[in-house]
């Protein structure tokens, strides 16, 4: 065995006793979402302004933007998402899903095309990582330009200011910002607008419930777009979100951020294993929770798992086609939010002050209670048989209740199902740093939809008319 350090994934896992372990002892924590402050005035007012008034989102720093360009980018794109590409033109943008060989998925991002014909990726590296991978390597004519997330370095500046507006007030808001009717723009498109003398693109996204926006432009000019922002929607009631409240609105709107990525063990994907440098997201990142299998197969998840068969179009040759053409009519699991017994949340949170030091429940942060990069809880039915994932949890002031969102077998997903939910990791817990020694226990949970947020579910239900229409 050589002492040379590993400069690539699969040296990492060649040198690991399995994958599964490395990951699961990998010391990263919970994900961080770097400079914008844990709070402005306080997390609980936070969640409720875009629930009650208006919120402001800065979504500038935690994200990695990859930029592609070149007569093949449109195409190389299509061969790598399971997402129909037929009528996406410049101003619109999309949940963009690749998918492994064997249909398992890689990630998701928000893929937008620009106005100049330049693609842009936003969101968590996995997915850039892959599509960077068959830039490079495909003999492609395209060109690529990364962007990383602000953990990197902090006082770097970044390519794009990217600010959302989310809250029952924010229409008004818009009007009053832009000075008359925002642009009225199907979901998911994008124009561009003037404010505080600057030119930016308004998305037309909505994530609690009303039609929202997302503003993106050049980052220099976005202290004076958000200075007018918050300006506008003093007389709204306007909050300014900080990082703590952030990470849980997906709580409510029913989008899974975390899977692993599912490219450790195909055979097919060695050579990129071997291009990932030992540093890459999928390399440092950790697996954390009850969920606990020697075989790291059992944690991919297909498209269905999360919620995303909707978006398969076998209207175009894709990685994974086969697979997943395969797969369609076999058994899926089932997106769901599991809403957590009041008693049982209060037992596990309160056992900090009424259990001794090694007895207690793994600490329930809050608002959000991750403590690793991609989070398994073993869900379990009456027989104790493990039926699903419970992969991000948290607590929700609006909804007054714990919840997580988790996948399970369809046969369990019915609303009103009650299951279990394992809580902390066994025999006392991994090695990571975030993990204290403490004990598991069951919690009672109900089945319930995702999007939980009523509002959230309203809204997702006129977008869907609105593109039948």
């Amino acid at each position: 065995m050589t002492s040379e350090t590993p400069r690539t994934l699969q040296e990492v896992l060649e040198r690991a006793p399995s994958v599964q372990e490395l990951l699961y002892h990998n010391p990263t924590g919970a994900r961080v979402y770097p400079v914008v402050p844990p709070e402005f005035t306080n997390w609980r007012d936070e969640q409720h302004a875009w629930r009650d008034t208006v919120c402001l989102f800065d979504l500038s720093y935690h994200m990695t933007d990859l930029f592609l360009r070149g007569p093949d980018a449109f195409a190389l794109l299509r061969q790598l998402g399971i997402n129909s590409f037929e009528g996406f033109q410049p101003g619109q943008a999309k949940q963009y899903v690749p998918v492994s060989p064997e249909g398992y998925v890689i990630g998701d991002v928000i893929l937008f095309y620009l106005e100049d014909g330049t693609f842009q990726l936003v969101g968590r590296p996995s997915v850039h990582n892959w599509v960077q991978f068959h830039a490079a390597t495909s003999g492609a004519a395209v060109s690529f330009e990364r962007d990383e997330w602000s953990v990197t370095d902090p006082h770097k500046p970044r390519k794009t200011f990217r600010f959302q507006i989310q809250g029952p007030n924010a229409p008004m808001l818009l009007e009053k910002l832009l000075g008359g009717p925002p642009p009225d723009l199907p979901f998911f498109h994008f124009t561009r607008v003037s404010i505080a003398g600057k030119r930016v693109s308004l998305l037309h996204h909505g994530m609690s419930g009303v039609a929202g926006a997302e503003f993106f432009g050049d980052f220099a000019d976005g202290p004076a777009v958000k200075a007018a922002i918050l300006e506008a929607g003093k007389e709204f009631g306007i909050r300014h979100v900080g990082s703590r409240a952030y990470a849980t609105n997906t709580l409510e709107s029913g989008w899974i951020p975390n899977p692993l990525p599912a490219i450790y063990t195909s055979p097919a994907l060695e050579a990129y294993r071997r291009w990932l440098p030992a540093t890459a997201y999928e390399a440092i990142g950790s697996l954390g929770g009850s969920f606990v299998s020697p075989r790291i197969e059992d944690y991919y998840l297909t498209p269905w798992d999360l919620g995303y068969g909707r978006l398969i179009k076998f209207d175009h040759d894709f990685v994974g086609r086969a697979a997943l053409e395969r797969l369609k009519d076999q058994p899926h699991r089932k997106k769901v939010t599991l809403v957590w017994d009041p008693d049982e949340a209060a037992r596990v949170i309160s056992s900090l002050v009424t259990h001794p030091k090694g007895q207690r429940y793994k600490y329930f942060d809050l608002p959000l209670a991750q403590y690793a990069t991609w989070m398994y809880d073993a869900v379990l039915n009456d027989a104790g048989e493990v039926v699903g994932f419970a992969m991000f949890t948290g607590f929700s002031s609006n909804e007054e209740r714990v919840l997580s969102l988790a996948t399970v077998r369809s046969e369990y997903a019915q609303e009103g199902t009650r299951l279990r939910v394992v809580w902390g990791e066994p025999n006392g817990g991994s090695r990571k740093p975030s993990v204290e020694r403490h004990v598991q226990t069951e919690v009672w949970v109900t089945v319930g939809p995702a999007p939980y947020a009523e509002p959230a579910r309203r809204y997702r239900e006129q977008v869907a008319r609105a593109r039948r229409s």
